[in-house]
């Protein structure tokens, strides 16, 4: 259970005792004039802050709130009592006392809910270690430049994203990957900011200062979720916008029009009866079960989705996951590893050694993970100065003067735009075609491996209600088809241009069924474009570069495709609640307030309307706290 703060204490305390009084006053006899004083304090005592909402409301030209029905609901009751001489005051105290009991409900699963995201802020770091003159010294993290030495020692936080460069360990990554499983880290490795070092000490060489690190990124995402409002918040926030005026002077209409055209009919002019259906008519209307669970339900959703790695960016996302029904993926770094080796080397006049020196000086400037993949197989040195003219072409490739030799590295439409004969590679893999000083010098064959969880993660999906799975690539046909057979995506369309595949995004957004979503899920920077066209963007968050993750929607934080499936059911698992409140109540609601214009519904089933719906709405959005 939850720890109730100090208000909520307050509340509790204020509910046993109006719960001790109203049983006092029933039992003993006393006069009535100090019975109404009696029921007056006591009636104080469970609603005062609700009169004084109601007041401020007014006060503030805001006048149709539920404290503003509440107020006016329980305070006519009382004044009917009075004025019918019963001594009768246990409606109005009993209809606070059980409203207060639910508003105390809700603040209690809100704080519940707080509780899930809470735990997820606790990963920001409170210092970093940094080594002055042999000894450690505890810094703000924020004052941590790029390109320092921290130690991070056993149990403590990684205050900021680096590489480790001396020391191994376990580290706790499971409040920013999800992962439950401890993962082994060694020299050479990167490490995100917000995880916990389990056992050896690690010194770090930063890599990114704290505004941009992993953790810091995380935390801004999640507090600033609740800032986009999903369709259906916005529907209830403008239902009770109108609703909750419409019903107050329904309540006016029916206290006053019944008994005057009574009495023109020829009855009795009977305001009392009627004013004590619009009370009631009051009490029932009011629309707190939808505007707390709804929201509540999205607020969970959002927590239950981050303790699984899942950072949704706004409730508005979240709702729109329900309605995917096409997903298109990225292949490199999405589907597959990204992770590159050199399987071969073919059709070269030259020794191996010679064609991956003049490949990976070449790449020397270029992040992409085939350059990298160059160089990691060259395993030299990299000197620089050998290297001029470097121009990289998006799609293409590189072109650059390495000692005296203008070289071309890139795929067969580069050797093909610099009018170069080459030879086709019937290997699987990224081929990548050398060509020095206008002659062909052969190709390299570099090879990717699928994501362990790829082809389980397209069949969950389609189990999920996702009507086509799409890939596109910058890759060749081959390897592309290679991949869509072996994870059994729907399509594939290989040899794309990073501007191509916001134009087959377009087409699919142009063509799709109205009222369903079309998802992308990238990594790379190039796959920013594409990210922010469709409907919703999936990034990459581990490996993914900083522009696809600021372009997105939602974040994978541990890279695992089975997340999007994991997305998919939280959130029609979350629209399924949303649904089912905003039914339950309606339905409940209106059947109550018709009744209770025609009589047929006491007080008693106004608090159920009201409180009693509320909590029951409440209860059901918070199973979004379980089993997500």
């Amino acid at each position: 259970m939850i720890p109730m703060n100090k208000k909520q204490k307050k509340t509790l305390l204020r509910i046993i005792i109006t719960a001790i009084a109203l049983i006092a006053l029933n039992i003993i006899a006393m006069p009535d004039y100090v019975k109404f004083a009696a029921f007056l304090a006591t009636y104080l005592c469970i609603g005062h802050d609700i009169l004084k909402k109601a007041w401020h409301g007014i006060a503030n030209r805001k006048v149709f709130s539920e404290s503003f029905l509440m107020a006016v609901a329980t305070l006519g009751v009382f004044a009917l009592a009075f004025l019918e001489h019963s001594s009768d005051y246990n409606e109005a105290i009993t209809v606070m006392l059980f409203y207060q009991i639910g508003e105390l409900f809700q603040s209690c699963a809100v704080s519940k809910s707080r509780k899930s995201i809470s735990d997820i802020m606790d990963i920001r770091p409170d210092y970093a270690n940094i080594e002055t003159d042999g000894s450690l010294k505890k810094v703000d993290p924020e004052e941590v430049a790029v390109d320092s030495i921290i130690i991070i020692q056993p149990g403590e936080r990684i205050p900021l994203d680096g590489t480790i460069v001396e020391g191994s360990s376990s580290l706790n990554t499971s409040a920013i990957t999800g992962e439950s499983i401890p993962r082994d880290v060694d020299a050479g490795d990167d490490v995100l900011s917000g995880c916990i070092n389990l056992n050896g000490v690690l010194r770090v060489r930063t890599t990114k200062i704290f505004e941009e690190s992993t953790a810091s990124r995380i935390l801004e995402l999640v507090e600033n979720a609740g800032s986009l409002k999903s369709r259906s918040e916005k529907f209830i926030s403008r239902f009770a916008g109108i609703y909750t005026p419409v019903v107050c002077y329904l309540a006016l209409f029916l206290a006053i029009i019944p008994p005057v055209a009574g009495y023109i009919l020829g009855g009795s002019l009977d305001f009392l009866t009627w004013i004590y259906r619009a009370l009631i008519f009051l009490v029932i209307s009011c629309p707190c079960a939808l505007v707390i669970s709804i929201p509540l339900s999205f607020f969970a959703g959002i927590g239950g989705a981050s303790r699984n790695g899942i950072l949704v960016k706004g409730s508005n996302y979240l709702e729109s996951m329900s309605k995917v029904r096409t997903i298109v993926f990225d292949k490199t770094g999405t589907l597959t590893m990204g992770v590159f080796e050199v399987s071969g080397i073919h059709h070269s006049p030259m020794e191996d050694e010679r064609i991956l020196e003049y490949a990976a000086l070449a790449e020397c400037a270029s992040s992409h993970p085939i350059s990298q993949s160059l160089k990691n197989a060259y395993a030299k040195e990299i000197i620089r100065d050998r290297v001029k003219d470097i121009q990289e072409l998006s799609g293409y490739g590189v072109t650059a003067r390495v000692d005296n030799d203008v070289v071309a590295v890139g795929n067969s439409k580069l050797m093909k735009k610099l009018n170069i004969s080459y030879r086709e590679c019937h290997g699987t893999g990224t081929v990548v075609h050398i060509a020095i000083n206008g002659e062909y010098a052969g190709h390299i064959l570099i090879s990717d491996q699928l994501k362990p969880h790829s082809k389980e993660a397209i069949q969950s999906l389609k189990s999920r209600g996702v009507e086509k799975i799409i890939m596109l690539t910058g890759d060749i046909k081959k390897v592309a088809s290679d991949v869509a057979s072996t994870i059994g995506v729907d399509e594939y369309i290989s040899d794309l241009l990073p501007a191509d595949k916001v134009f087959w995004v377009e087409k699919l957004l142009a063509s799709k069924p109205k009222g369903s979503m079309v998802a992308f899920v990238g990594d790379g920077i190039n796959d920013a474009p594409v990210l922010t066209r469709a409907d919703i963007g999936i990034a990459m968050g581990a490996m993914g570069s900083d522009a696809a993750i600021e372009a997105a929607d939602i974040v994978l934080m541990n890279d695992d495709p089975l997340l999007i499936p994991k997305a998919i059911k939280i959130s029609q698992k979350c629209m399924s609640i949303v649904y089912q409140n905003i039914a339950f109540a309606l339905v409940v609601k209106f059947s109550c307030l018709l009744l209770g214009a025609l009589g047929l519904a006491n007080m008693w089933a106004a608090i159920f309307a009201d409180v009693g719906v509320m909590v029951l709405a409440v209860l059901n959005s918070i199973r979004m706290l379980a089993d997500n």
